[in-house]
Parts: structure tokens; C-alpha cells; sequence
């Protein structure tokens, strides 16, 4: 469910007209419903409820502060991959003893900043790590509370490029080696094992990989228990899926995934960590752009727009599907035609769209592409020397630009000229 919705013909975000907002801000922009980003939370929060349970929102999906501090109000901890992530959800006020730290790169640096914050975990990813936490935690006198990434070599039965639960994935440690490596943590110093974690995939649209996971991973706290080790919480990651097809895929509800995990895991007596991003921020944001060209050859048709590769690269990256309307109702009204819809940077991998039957939309007619809240603007990027759109939130009748259209002299006041030049 999103609160994007027409209105007296308009394409309306929660009680804001996206045509006001693109009249105040120009075109590109994303535009972030509140309404839906609390809705999200706290239907997967409920679906918990009367468990032990810390939810941690994943900032990759999304990171922009207003939206940190929002869910942050509202009880969510952070899952973060980076030192940058961490001071990002710091800043937003969130408690650093709700932020959970993945990722199979962390430098020492980034190590010896998560100590000093007191984060509630670290998810340690190889053996290599477990020694760097250990040295690092070692010579700051501190203990490092970590759980150990297990891949389990389950397929998550999604796209390819955003599995991380199979054998050859980078992520985690083959499951068949958790013996071995918590006995080693065992006797490292300023290491405190008392978890596991385990991260199968994203965008997952059916429950049997999960049940899959699930049960290898009861099974390993059970041994691990058996082996003297005090295992307190276990983390299920996350990546349940999100409707991008409208509703005609409709991924398992939140209360179908609780039962799941009540059924698998819930006799552990563990808290229970999740990791959710997509399915909080996915639904609550799209990107609205506008027409430039219309373009018609012997082989096809292109509506060329003014968004591009480089402000939403999922088309390109994962050859992801996002419904388009036009900001328009009446357009919906008029006969549909095959278009490609393509962007001005110079590559033939820019589209948002290709083969989407469409109405035909004159230059200036604005549009949205659905579902662009996660995954969107934190991949975006300058190529072309294009500028980064802005971040627009909404509330009720209210919005604010929570991050500026960066400006031309931004962007070239990053770069220096080298001192022979």
C-alpha cells in the first residue's frame, strides 16, 4: 500500500499535488510519502509484537536523514554497511545500542568508530574480520558483541545480482564452518559471540526460502548451545519482497513472514534482529520527471525524458520493472502504445523503461515512475556532468525539500585543478 493516489485528476502525493511540486522544484525529483514510510514500519513492527525484537532499518535502501530520523522516532534501529551509514544514523538521532554493523569490508578505522559509538552489534562476515574486530577491540580495551554472517547456500529465488545466501556469493562464512569459528571466537579476545545472522537475498516473493534459512539456522543455534555457547539473539536479515507490477505481485504479507518465523524460530528464546529496507521505502517514494522529446523511427518508439540512468539506475542495473503513470489522469484515458522511455546520457543503457505500453505524452507532460523510493536516490550519481535531483518529503498538506537540487558550482567546486596544471 502506497499514498500515492489521482485527485481531481492529479497525481496526488498523500494531500500534495505532484504538479505543485514540480512547478517549486523543477523536474527530476523524488518525492517520499511519510504516510507510507510509517505505515511500512510499523505494520512489520506489529506484526512482532510481544516479541523481543529490534528492528533495523537497512539505510542503504535509502539514507536520506529526514527519513533516518523519522523511523527513527517511530522505534527503528539501523542496519549500516559503512562508517559513513553509522554517522549518518547518529546524526539523525538514532541510538548507536540499536545499530547493527554488516558488510564484508569493514576497515579497522570503520571498526575502531562502531566501538567508540557502542553499536549493538557487529555481523562479522569472514574469519579475516573476526581477527581485525578482535585486534582493534583488544587495543581499545573494549568487548565487541558480534554474531557471525552464516551463509547457508539457500537460493533466495530472486534476481541474480542481489542473491547473497548461495555458496558463491562474497557474503558470510559457509555454514558448515560455525563450529569451528565459534570456538575460535571463543577464545579471541575482546570478542563476545552471543548471535548469528544470516542474509539470504533481496526483493524474495515467496516464503520456502525463508522456511529454508530458517530451519538451518535453528538447527545451528541448537548445536552451537550444545557446544557451550551463549547464543542471545539471532538476526534473519531481511529482504521480503514489494509489489512493483501494481497489484498483480503481491510478495508475502508481513503477517504470513511473523508466522514463519514465530513457527521456525520462535522456541530459540533469542531476540529477534531484522534488517528490513525495501519493504519500508520502496512503496513510499517515486520519481517524477518530465517529457523532452518524442522520437519515432523505423524500429521503434522512444519518449525521451529528462530523468535518466544516472538519477535511477535499476532499470539499467537489475532490469527491474517500475510501473509509470502519468501525472495526468486524463492521459490513462488515451490508447496505449509500445515506447522505450529514455534518458539524455549519452549510453544506450539509459532507459526507465523499455516496450511499456504507455499513452502518448507530449513534451512537458509529467510522469512517475512507481516504487523508486528504495534503491533510487542512493544510487544516484553525476555521470554526464548531470546535476543530483532533489529529495522532496511529504506529510498530510505539508512537503519539504529535504535535499537541495545540488547546483553547477557544487558539483565543480569538489574537483581541483593539480598544482603543475
Amino acid at each position: 500500500m502506497h499514498h500515492f493516489t489521482y485527485r481531481d485528476g492529479v497525481l496526488h502525493a498523500e494531500d500534495v499535488s505532484l504538479s505543485a511540486i514540480a512547478e517549486a522544484s523543477g523536474t527530476p525529483f523524488y518525492c517520499y510519502s511519510s504516510a507510507t514510510l510509517v505505515r511500512h514500519y510499523q505494520v512489520f513492527a506489529d506484526a512482532f509484537s510481544n516479541t523481543d525484537t529490534l528492528v533495523c532499518y537497512a539505510i542503504k535502501s535509502n539514507s536520506n536523514l529526514a527519513i533516518l530520523r523519522m523511523l527513527g522516532q517511530f522505534g527503528a534501529g539501523m542496519d549500516i554497511v559503512s562508517e559513513g551509514e553509522l554517522r549518518r544514523a547518529r546524526a539523525a538521532g538514532i541510538p548507536a545500542e540499536r545499530v547493527v554493523f554488516s558488510g564484508v569490508g569493514k576497515t579497522r578505522a570503520e571498526i575502531a568508530h562502531a566501538l567508540e559509538e557502542g553499536i549493538f552489534a557487529f555481523n562479522v562476515e569472514s574469519e579475516a574480520e573476526l581477527h581485525a574486530i578482535s585486534e582493534v577491540a583488544t587495543a581499545k580495551g573494549a568487548t565487541a558483541r558480534i554474531a557471525f554472517r552464516i551463509n547457508p547456500d539457500v537460493d533466495a529465488q530472486t534476481h541474480a545480482k542481489i542473491s547473497t545466501g548461495r555458496a558463491e556469493n562474497k557474503f558470510g562464512e559457509p555454514w558448515q564452518e560455525a563450529p569451528r569459528l565459534y570456538a575460535l571466537a571463543r577464545d579471541l579476545p575482546g570478542i563476545e559471540a552471543a548471535g548469528v545472522h544470516m542474509h539470504i537475498g533481496s526483493q524474495i516473493t515467496r516464503l520456502e526460502p525463508f522456511a529454508n534459512a530458517f530451519t538451518l539456522l535453528a538447527k545451528l543455534v541448537g548445536n552451537l548451545r550444545a557446544e557451550g555457547h551463549n547464543i542471545e539473539f539471532v538476526n534473519v536479515g531481511g529482504g521480503l519482497g514489494i509489489p512493483y507490477h501494481g497489484e498483480g505481485e503481491l510478495p508475502p504479507s508481513q503477517e504470513d513472514y511473523a508466522a514463519l518465523v514465530r513457527e521456525k524460530l520462535g522456541g530459540l528464546g533469542c531476540r529477534l534482529v531484522f534488517e528490513p529496507g525495501r519493504m519500508i521505502s520502496g512503496n513510499a517514494g517515486v520519481l517524477v520527471a518530465s517529457v523532452i522529446y518524442n522520437k519515432e523511427t523505423n524500429a521503434k518508439r522512444f519518449l525521451i525524458v529528462d530523468a535518466a540512468m544516472n538519477d535511477l539506475i535499476r532499470p539499467t542495473l537489475y532490469d527491474a520493472h517500475q510501473d509509470i503513470l502519468p501525472v495526468n489522469e486524463a492521459l490513462l484515458a488515451e490508447p496505449r502504445i509500445a515506447q522505450d522511455v529514455v534518458g539524455p546520457v549519452c549510453e544506450s543503457s539509459d532507459f526507465l523503461a523499455k516496450g511499456r505500453e504507455l499513452p502518448l505524452m507530449a513534451p512537458g507532460e509529467l510522469f512517475a515512475v512507481m516504487t523508486a523510493g528504495a534503491y533510487g536516490a542512493v544510487q544516484a550519481n553525476d555521470y554526464n556532468s548531470r546535476l543530483r535531483v532533489p529529495e522532496v518529503l511529504v506529510k498530510g498538506s505539508e512537503w519539504a525539500l529535504i535535499r537541495p537540487r545540488q547546483t553547477y558550482d557544487e558539483m565543480l567546486g569538489a574537483e581541483r585543478f593539480a598544482p603543475w596544471s
